[in-house]
């Protein structure tokens, strides 16, 4: 068992332009969810052979009709194809990972809701511009090991693919090395994963989400635990979520994860509170049958949520969507932005305490997350917003950057902490 266990920094990425809708798409997308607020992107139908990954539903008779994401220009337009620069194609935040003999270095994006790991890789073609990317050539890894037969493929809801092929090889993140691990070679992108700076993606939900055929691989974590890379106590992970706005706080904006322990500075004397999850869908999904906004607490009986880390919003329902912006002064739905907007003056104290239950107990979404982005004409766009028809809320950076997050493999469930941030600044860059 390896005992250079250190954090793994996530880093902002300087290149990236906060977007609320485009934000908004990317997760119609990933989660291909009908929206039930009017707007310009819609779930319509195409009649395809077979279904694709992921959250694809499937309908009718002989023929399986798939759901996918369309965009209409006008009210009275027929939809057509959504553009890949309507999506938001880049990641906020990144991590350092190196693979292979001697290293080579990746910045990925660690993500709760996904189990793949992918990286950038010398199979792409030749058509595809690789500037500024760091490419993964297995040629050059004395320990890669290529799996024969074997095929990875992530479609989102518009259409747009990464795929390529599987090998193995060492992967360190943070001086933790995992032996062995399966990595998906990008031979395919879409230019909706083409287009940001990120090199790939590393995957940590549970391996039953995994696209690789014939056969799921395990994930970076399930491969710590088999081969005991981190100590059985502590089969687990942390995410300490924090922003360039937290600069003036006691921790200083850090923001990074740990592999096979707590962070005692991040814990600030503070006992975890665990709440069992439920990975049948592969997630990491919680009972979260309350929410507060303010004074006043929503009963949401049967209702659960998922903690995603490669989500940038917050989504829930449209009941308490709408009960958290009547509480704020001016706020409003924006049909053209498909979102809740407020106005961009709003002080700190005219904004609720907006919370969501985790288990039994709830955590609060720091208030200066609640905006997100500059929606144009003295507007902000909120951090939370319309979960459309999915029948779970997806906790996103919006709530997380709230709480020190402990996703506990070794025993089925999910902890926080609140985070020590003082200091809140609700205001968002123009234009971004």
């Amino acid at each position: 068992m390896s005992h250079d266990l250190t954090r793994v920094e996530r880093v902002h990425n300087p290149k990236y332009k906060r977007s609320g809708l485009k934000s908004y798409v990317f997760l119609l997308n990933k989660y291909n969810f009908s929206p039930t607020k009017p707007g310009p992107y819609i779930l319509g139908g195409k009649v395809q052979q077979k279904a694709k990954h992921g959250m694809g539903r499937l309908f009718g008779g002989q023929a399986q009709v798939q759901r996918v994401l369309q965009k209409r220009i006008t009210v009275d337009a027929q939809p057509g194809d959504v553009p890949a620069e309507d999506q938001q194609n880049d990641s906020e935040y990144l991590c350092t990972v190196t693979i292979g003999t001697p290293p080579q270095t990746f910045r990925l994006d660690f993500d709760t809701g996904s189990a793949d790991l992918w990286v950038w890789s010398t199979e792409l073609s030749s058509l595809t511009n690789t500037s500024g990317h760091n490419v993964f050539d297995p040629k050059k890894s004395s320990t890669f090991r290529r799996v024969s037969g074997s095929n990875w493929k992530i479609s989102y809801g518009d259409g747009s693919s990464a795929s390529g092929d599987v090998g193995t090889d060492n992967v360190n993140l943070g001086g933790l090395v995992i032996k062995n691990q399966s990595i998906e070679l990008a031979k395919s992108l879409s230019a909706q994963f083409s287009s940001g700076v990120g090199d790939g993606l590393l995957g940590l939900a549970y391996g039953t989400i995994n696209t690789v055929t014939p056969k799921k691989v395990a994930t970076p974590v399930e491969n710590m635990i088999a081969q005991s890379d981190i100590p059985k106590a502590s089969e687990l992970f942390t995410a300490y979520l924090g922003s360039y706005k937290d600069k003036n706080d006691p921790d200083q904006g850090a923001s990074f994860y740990t592999f096979g322990y707590l962070d005692q500075t991040a814990l600030n004397g503070q006992e975890p509170y665990y709440t069992p999850i439920n990975n049948s869908k592969g997630f990491w999904q919680f009972n979260s049958t309350t929410a507060s906004v303010g004074s006043k607490q929503i009963q949401r009986a049967g209702n659960t949520a998922i903690a995603d880390t490669g989500t940038t919003l917050a989504l829930v329902d449209d009941s308490l969507c709408q009960a958290i912006y009547d509480a704020i002064p001016g706020a409003k739905y924006d049909d053209q932005q498909q979102g809740y907007l407020f106005p961009s003056n709003t002080t700190i104290d005219q904004l609720p305490v907006v919370s969501f239950d985790v288990g039994g107990k709830e955590f609060a979404v720091q208030k200066e997350d609640l905006a997100f982005a500059d929606a144009g004409s003295g507007f902000t766009y909120g951090g939370i917003q319309s979960r459309g028809d999915l029948p779970f809320d997806i906790l996103g950076d919006t709530w997380l950057k709230g709480i020190y997050a402990i996703f506990d493999q070794g025993n089925k469930r999910f902890g926080a902490v609140v985070r020590n941030d003082p200091t809140q600044d609700p205001s968002v860059p123009a234009g971004q």
